[in-house]
């Protein structure tokens, strides 16, 4: 167990403590009934079947009923108590774990696919606590149950009982020594699901590209493979718990043999009445059946207890970037400068990505970012938004340190726009406040107009409530960017920061997203990532990158007039690219 795992574990159960204690004293009564009830057959057979006592004839079956039906009643408010414990606690773990996904920064989610996002955040909180409750109500009634049934044995005959019980320990010897391997193959089984839970997600998200090329063979296979997998751990699983069972029902029936040799011997001999004989087969009976079943509440129990660590190691986690609250940042203007100062940067040690980056964005200017791929261009935007943090240098708005700034205020400040802006599921409407969830309805049009979505929401038949689908699926990729900026333009921060938000579109896309961002830039301080170079044409000042390292600067003037630089290079490529392409058109 993980250290302060007890504590972590009672802090979960103590908003219920009262309610779980109420389940825990009704296992008292649940299971000391059965003890009840075989004590009840001594004097039924000494005095009824051997001594004819007619009262006792029709009290003792009364009775019986009567233990039997309160025990019934009892175990179904023990159930539903502890359902209804585990529920709630089941659903405040789930709010702690989503708050907490909600905090986590991108090096987590860099690291988690979304099977075991499912698996830690959702699963996890609905089998750790309920079946935990579940399966410890069934062996508190078990203990409650053994410790009565233990007393009748005794009662009848302790030469017997001492029999039976000694059986008994020896039978629990099979649990101790799989309890380790259960876990290992518990915990193996649990991220198999989570790697089927991935290919589920892939392939309704994928459903498009698996058409169009025809893979639904390939997927298919990969997934009976990992099918396969899953099946050999889950029969591992198996096969060292289920035989459990069977070895400890073995070992029981021995006990029982010899407490049936033993015992007719004691009753022969005169040293144990008949009832006395019959009332301890049943408690016997009682005390070795639920041994036929507890190797599958050992392997609940065991994912319960796993589930609960790894929640543990969740809630435990510290983001590296930390939602700080500094009191001596200065607050964020409405035109604010951006500085970059001898920023590195690398996603794993000894691999840089970013290498003395300095450049200063104006306020109210725009800078365009250029490079080949992989040069460090969209890592420039993850650092200022603070997606990850610098692991050299510093960038600073208005001369404060960014790391010096509360998240809150950051993000606040400015307004994204990326090559795949996601869309939530839901409306046209709900995606677009998500800028601001104060907006006006006047407002909301003036930013929908800006971003040339009118005409295309009033072909719609629900118009600003019609559906976009999960991830806006059920929109072209254009219509997806101008609802992206019309977001942007509501949110109205001092900042924007587009990070390839043309570079999917087609010419005809692009000229209509293009006439929304100049709206969307208007009176702003802008960062444009951009491989389509019509997109910074505009801009006040250019950095081309190549390596992680700033090679060139300047105006677009400036940088055309070094033939060989690399901006002269995209240049020239792009636009002889296009003219190509629109003499092609010309002659169809």
């Amino acid at each position: 167990m993980r250290s302060g795992f007890w504590d972590y574990l009672w802090q979960l159960i103590r908003p219920h403590a009262w309610l779980l204690l109420i389940g825990i004293l009704l296992t008292i009564p649940v299971g000391a009934m059965e003890a009840a009830i075989a004590a009840f057959f001594r004097p039924y057979v000494d005095h009824v079947i051997l001594g004819m006592d007619t009262l006792v004839s029709a009290l003792i079956p009364v009775l019986i009923v009567a233990f039997t039906g309160l025990q019934s009643a009892l175990t179904f408010l023990t159930s539903h108590i502890n359902a209804l414990v585990g529920n709630r606690a089941a659903a405040a773990v789930k709010r702690q774990l989503f708050h907490k996904l909600l905090t986590m920064d991108a090096a987590f989610f860099d690291g988690m696919d979304t099977g075991k996002i499912f698996m830690r955040f959702g699963h996890d909180a609905d089998v750790a606590l309920t079946n935990l409750i579940n399966n410890g109500k069934f062996f508190l009634i078990r203990f409650f149950s053994s410790a009565g049934l233990a007393g009748v044995l005794i009662y009848n005959s302790p030469a017997l009982a001492a029999i039976a019980l000694l059986v008994g320990a020896i039978a629990f010897f099979p649990l101790r020594m799989v309890r380790k391997k259960i876990r290992t193959m518990t915990t193996k089984n649990e991220y198999s699901g989570a790697a089927a839970t991935v290919f589920y997600n892939e392939t309704a998200l994928g459903n498009r590209t698996l058409i169009a090329y025809g893979l639904q063979q390939y997927q298919e296979t990969r997934f009976n493979q990992l099918m396969d997998d899953m099946l050999c751990v889950s029969t591992r699983v198996s096969s060292h718990s289920n035989w459990i069972s069977p070895a400890m029902h073995f070992i029981v029936s021995i006990g029982l043999a010899l407490v049936l040799a033993f015992g007719g011997w004691l009753v022969s001999s005169g040293h144990m009445t008949g009832g006395s004989f019959v009332s301890f087969i049943a408690a016997l009976l009682l005390l070795y059946t639920p041994f036929k079943g507890i190797g599958n509440n050992l392997t609940a129990i065991q994912g319960a207890l796993l589930a609960i660590e790894r929640i543990q190691e969740i809630m435990a986690f510290a983001p590296k970037i930390p939602n700080i609250l500094v009191e001596s940042a200065k607050s964020l203007k409405i035109a604010s400068e951006i500085r970059f100062r001898n920023v590195h940067f690398a996603y794993r040690p000894k691999q840089p990505v970013l290498s003395g980056i300095n450049f200063t964005i104006p306020a109210g200017k725009t800078v365009g970012i250029v490079g080949n791929s992989g040069t460090g261009k969209s890592s420039l935007v993850h650092l200022l938004a603070r997606v990850y943090d610098v692991t050299g240098g510093s960038i600073e708005i208005d001369g404060v340190d960014i790391r010096k700034i509360s998240l809150v205020d950051l993000r606040r400040s400015m307004a994204l726009v990326f090559q795949d802006s996601f869309l939530f599921s839901g409306t046209i409407r709900e995606n677009i406040l998500l800028g601001n969830l104060n907006a006006s309805e006047e407002a909301l049009q003036r930013a929908i107009c800006a971003a040339y979505l009118q005409e295309f929401i009033e072909t719609l038949p629900d118009q600003l409530d019609t559906q976009v689908g999960e991830r806006g699926m059920l929109l072209s990729g254009g219509q997806k960017q101008r609802i992206a900026i019309a977001r942007a333009i509501l949110r109205d921060a001092p900042i924007v920061i587009l990070d390839e938000a043309t570079s999917a579109l087609d010419n005809q896309s692009e000229a209509i997203v293009q006439k929304a961002l100049d709206n969307l830039m208007r009176h702003k301080t802008v960062l444009i990532v951009a491989h389509r170079l019509s997109t910074i044409g505009k801009a006040d000042f250019i950095v081309a990158l190549d390596g992680g390292q700033i090679v060139e600067s300047g105006t677009e003037d400036e940088l055309l007039r070094m033939p060989n630089g690399i901006y002269a290079q995209f240049h020239r490529a792009q636009f002889t690219a296009k003219k190509k392409q629109l003499r092609c058109e010309s002659q169809k």
